[in-house]
């Protein structure tokens, strides 16, 4: 699914979905859960290597900014998701 897909498909499910702007190239999906409306899903590390790219951040400080400002920015509960998607259990 592209990240335009995404837009598209959420738009219409979820009207209310917020995106985290900025990280377009990190957008991998809707999440659903049960009884909940569909969320913009955003892969996390993907986001910290924007960081890295676009602000010239190292990695320590780029995750320390996506944190405290991307994940802590809780906008209410159309806010987005950040996934580990690298993580085995």
């Amino acid at each position: 699914m592209t990240s335009d897909e995404v837009y598209e498909a959420l738009a219409e499910e979820n009207p209310e979905a917020l995106f985290a702007d900025g990280f377009e190239d990190a957008l991998v999906g809707v999440c659903r859960r049960f009884g909940q409306p569909p969320l913009a899903a955003y892969d996390r590390v993907k986001c910290i290597d924007i960081l890295m790219r676009r602000d010239g951040m190292t990695w320590e400080d780029a995750e320390e900014f996506f944190n405290f400002n991307v994940i802590g920015a809780w906008l209410g509960e159309s806010t987005p998701v950040f996934l580990d998607v690298s993580v085995h259990v």
